[in-house]
């Protein structure tokens, strides 16, 4: 009889809780550790409550056949793009949310050289983009795992949909830009060695 493949119902993982965090690009600190699934990497800030369909990441390489005449199938294939995307939607109507999803900074009215306690963020017809650093951690008991990307950008918006009985929820898509021939990277303290 043949041996059962290796199989191990541990190694099953949840993402049971988790956090989004942000910072500038320029000038992060990059995260080297795994954390501890609670904290913020230093110099970056949390993005509050995601909504309960989670955080979702998808690495993309597209690539295109190599085909010779010798052979009806390719013989390799050549990448012709690759992306590294976080979709997720916020539930906090905050400062970060907010400025992500509009792409502008909130600034508070002045009243006669007074604050007037009124903010204004303008919609600009020719918006700057804002470049930022993304972390997401996740984790399940003591499995902590996260994922850093260095440079990224807004790539797609949803839209708010204003109910009397439905928080606001701010959709993004954010996609990694090249940061000297990387997307980001994965850290997990889950035992990955070769069993």
């Amino acid at each position: 009889m043949p041996a059962a493949p290796n199989v191990d119902a541990s190694k099953i993982q949840f993402a049971s809780n988790g956090y989004v965090y942000m910072a500038p690009a320029v000038g992060a600190t990059l995260p080297v550790a795994v954390g501890d699934g609670k904290t913020a990497p230093a110099g970056y800030k949390s993005l509050g409550y995601v909504s309960d369909a989670g955080v979702t990441i998808t690495p993309t390489i597209n690539t295109d056949p190599v085909n010779v005449w010798q052979s009806a199938v390719p013989v390799l294939f050549n990448v012709t793009s690759a992306m590294f995307a976080i979709q997720v939607t916020f539930t906090e109507t905050n400062i970060s949310t907010t400025e992500l999803f509009y792409g502008a900074q909130w600034v508070e009215v002045e009243n006669a050289g007074q604050p007037s306690g009124t903010f204004r963020l303008d919609l600009s017809s020719t918006p700057d983009l804002q470049e930022i650093s993304l972390v997401v951690d996740w984790g399940q008991g003591d499995n902590q795992s996260r994922v850093v990307i260095p440079r990224a950008m807004i790539a797609e918006r949803g839209a708010i949909t204003l109910h009397r009985t439905s928080n606001q929820e701010y959709q993004l898509t954010i996609d990694a830009l090249d940061s000297n021939g990387s997307l980001g990277y994965v850290l997990t303290n889950q035992d990955m060695s070769a069993s």
